[in-house]
């Protein structure tokens, strides 16, 4: 089963991410969809657009991987609502190398995918203080 990405953030968040992963990859390898979850949104409205892409994707043979910016938050409620499907899985903290990750590695199952995602997510920071750079 093929795994589709839907990210749901605050604004332009998940657009811009998607934005700079894809032009470090210079493509995208699997099925995406962004909502941007704005202050004045109906947050009904917005759970009902990503369940509508849920199902179609869940209805084309894939699976959902969900990635959002900050749990507790509306776009996190709104994804985490979707939970009551097998075929979602949600993951918080959406970050440049988590997407990046996640688009490397897009042919995997689900759930390696969800592994990938937080190893991406967590491995790809750093305190810089630790590090010497020589930039030339």
């Amino acid at each position: 089963m093929t795994v589709a990405v839907l990210i749901i953030t605050h604004d332009n968040v998940g657009s811009s991410l998607f934005e700079a992963a894809t032009n470090a990859l210079g493509c995208c390898p699997i099925m995406f969809e962004i909502i941007s979850v704005s202050r004045y949104c109906q947050p009904e409205q917005v759970l009902s657009q990503a369940r509508q892409y849920a199902a179609n994707t869940i209805n084309e043979g894939s699976s959902v991987l969900v990635l959002t910016d900050m749990y507790g938050s509306t776009p996190s409620n709104i994804a985490c609502a979707l939970l009551d499907n097998t075929h979602v899985h949600v993951v918080t903290g959406v970050n440049l190398p988590m997407l990046i990750r996640v688009l490397n590695y897009s042919y995997l199952s689900l759930q390696e995918l969800v592994e990938k995602a937080l190893s991406g997510g967590t491995d790809g920071i750093f305190d810089c203080q630790q590090y010497e750079f020589d930039i030339r």
